[in-house]
């Protein structure tokens, strides 16, 4: 889609330079322009569409907390138990 812009503003080139009115010159050569930025926004606009994660990759607030009792479960099963008789060092 940001092609169509850039072909667009080659056309308006063209008729700004084919023109005999300076009014028609003025008008192309600002619609030009504008479909200039709009090609250089869209361009943008999918680069940052491309780099971005997918939302569906993305975990619930539940989902990551169960994942965290999961972690504490298993760090708490693997941990060794301290024995009652022996005493804590300080």
């Amino acid at each position: 889609m940001p092609w169509l812009f850039l072909l667009l503003a080659v056309a308006a080139l063209a008729i700004a330079f084919m023109a005999s009115s300076m009014a028609v010159v003025v008008l192309s050569l600002l619609a030009a322009l504008a479909l200039l930025g709009l090609w250089i926004l869209g361009l943008l606009a999918q680069r940052i569409g491309n780099q971005s994660r997918d939302d569906s990759q993305m975990l619930d607030p539940r989902e990551l907390q169960r994942l965290r009792e999961l972690a504490e479960a298993r760090r708490a099963a693997a941990a060794p138990a301290p024995a009652a008789d022996e005493p804590r060092a300080p």
